[in-house]
């Protein structure tokens, strides 16, 4: 007692951070160290989480999972019309962003952009028209994660619409994404404007067989190399793709300019695409899509397959239960707005773009983009910080996507809900924040956080699933 009352002290508090106050009052180092009860301070779900935490039955499980993950090879091989190129999909479907959702029940966005959608099928020549064939269930409406696709934003895929098709090497599993449109009012937002539906139009009939001849001539382009190229020229192949679509250009105009194709309309196709910096985020979708799905299906694995929202809830998968949801409100995001907005604007958290956390980038490869804070809020050290964190919640990191500024480490991957229930860490995510309101648009970005309900429910569900 004496050498403590005598010499100097440093402190370490663990707990609320007031413990600290009377030693920072009398000038004494502290550092604070974030603690809270596991599992949100709920002793049943901390008591299951005790139970399957260094389970033998899990550890192994993940490990397979997680060894698929890193080795799927996702290759683009090729550009289709969604009716002809995802198996399942209906002659009148329309596939949507996040967990499954009610017509009534969605959001302002997301119902605009299945109006859009309908439009562009010709079904109906009206808004109001479409608005009811969608409210009476003339229309099938499926999460495109259901059918092997995701969508950004209200994700929207219907028939006609082109698509990208991505084939993981190793294990032969296909993924789908749509086209990106560009910026301002565009159909992921919920527009439906003549403008939008001519560009959409043009999408389909010009530049979607300019790109599957391109993609033909190449012979498949491996994606991977590509995006971890991009994260060392300052993306996250998330809310920041100016590397990744230039690096994609580079490939794609030489085959282009081989093709059959008129040459105006060439011209038109890579105009388009090198005036879109956001063109190559739905290839970097598909491609993590294509890395979980391969980790998906194993039985007892607490790896986290899927992230996704709708703007009403957010929802997760895990590799154990690869045909479940997981559910609850989709939070609002917090960060940077457009000159005359605010957050009483804003749609919650919305789309399948989440699906790159998931797969260890975006949000979590944070640390390669310090430009995506100007964006999304923060500084450079938050932005290293939140990609140091995610190591904490994750099963290992992904060699194949380096970091330059956390020394070339790679991301982390392989989220567990175990983890994240455990240390109350939640996975990180950026994104851009769309309007309440149909057809207005995005109106900033930002981060935001996956909620902790989902995990502690996949948790629960995987402890009974373990002791039944």
């Amino acid at each position: 007692m004496k050498n403590i009352i005598s010499d100097p002290l440093n402190v370490i508090n663990v707990g609320l951070a007031k413990f600290a106050d009377p030693f920072v009052a009398h000038s004494v180092p502290v550092i604070s160290c974030q603690w809270q009860p596991p599992a949100g301070g709920v002793a049943e779900t901390a008591w299951q989480l005790a139970q399957i935490t260094n389970n033998p039955i899990v550890e192994a499980a993940n490990e397979i999972a997680f060894s698929r993950y890193l080795e799927a090879n996702p290759i683009l091989t090729g550009v289709g019309t969604a009716v002809d190129s995802i198996p399942g999909m209906g002659s009148k479907q329309i596939l949507h962003s996040g967990p499954p959702v009610a017509w009534r029940d969605m959001c302002g966005p997301q119902q605009g952009a299945i109006i859009g959608a309908i439009l562009f099928e010709g079904w109906s020549s009206t808004a109001e028209d479409a608005q009811k064939l969608a409210k009476n269930g003339d229309i099938e409406l499926t999460p495109a994660q259901h059918l092997n696709a995701v969508g950004p934003m209200a994700g929207i895929i219907s028939p006609s619409m082109p698509v990208w098709i991505v084939k993981n090497e190793m294990l032969g599993n296909l993924t789908y994404c749509n086209f990106n449109e560009g910026l301002g009012k565009v159909l992921r937002f919920g527009a439906y404007s003549d403008d939008v539906l001519n560009r959409l139009r043009w999408m389909a009939d010009v530049l979607a067989p300019v790109l599957q001849e391109a993609v033909e001539i190449m012979g498949g382009l491996e994606l991977k190399p590509l995006m971890a190229s991009a994260l060392h020229m300052g993306d996250e192949v998330h809310n920041r793709n100016a590397a990744a679509t230039s690096l994609f250009f580079r490939k794609l105009a030489p085959a282009a300019l081989q093709g059959s194709a008129d040459k105006a309309q060439i011209s038109e196709a890579l105009s388009f695409i090198a005036g879109n910096d956001h063109f190559f985020l739905n290839l970097s979708m598909a491609a993590c899509k294509s890395m979980l799905d391969a980790a998906s299906g194993v039985e007892n694995s607490s790896m986290v397959t899927v992230m996704a929202r709708n703007g009403v809830q957010f929802g997760i998968r895990i590799s154990a239960f690869p045909d479940r949801w997981f559910v609850t409100e989709a939070p609002l995001v917090e960060g940077l707005f457009f000159p005359g907005y605010t957050g009483a604007d804003a749609a919650p958290d919305l789309g399948d773009s989440a699906i790159t956390e998931t797969a260890g980038v975006g949000g979590f490869a944070m640390a390669a983009s310090p430009a995506i804070v100007q964006f999304v809020g923060g500084d450079v050290a938050q932005a290293v910080e939140n990609s140091r964190k995610m190591q904490r919640i994750t099963l290992g990191r992904n060699s194949a996507f380096t970091l330059p500024m956390l020394d070339f480490a790679g991301t982390a991957a392989g989220i567990d809900i175990r983890k994240v229930v455990d240390t109350g860490i939640l996975p990180i995510i950026n994104t851009g924040i769309a309007h309440k309101d149909a057809g207005v648009g995005q109106i900033g970005a930002g981060l935001t956080a996956a909620p902790l309900e989902c995990f502690t429910q996949a948790l629960r569900a995987l402890y009974y699933n373990l002791n039944t």
